[in-house]
């Protein structure tokens, strides 16, 4: 299985948003890189995620751009 379509079934092809723990999983990245790259930086990997209730959630459109090569980590 690639890693667009590991995105897509952890988005369950209908969010728009996933957590930090799902955006890690489909990058296979630790948490802890993608939440120390947003506070230093304001985004990690050039993905700014939005704050829902406490959580980053990060968009699907720009994970999937990130995973094709589109934008530059």
């Amino acid at each position: 299985m690639d890693t667009l379509q590991a995105l897509n079934q952890v988005s369950n092809g209908r969010r728009d948003y996933v957590t930090t723990e799902e955006f890690a999983e489909s990058i296979t990245r630790s948490t802890n890189t993608l939440r120390k790259n947003h506070c230093l930086n304001g985004h990690c990997y050039g993905i700014r995620p939005i704050k829902v209730g406490g959580r980053l959630l990060w968009s699907v459109k720009d994970i999937a751009k990130l995973l094709k090569g589109e934008v530059k980590p």
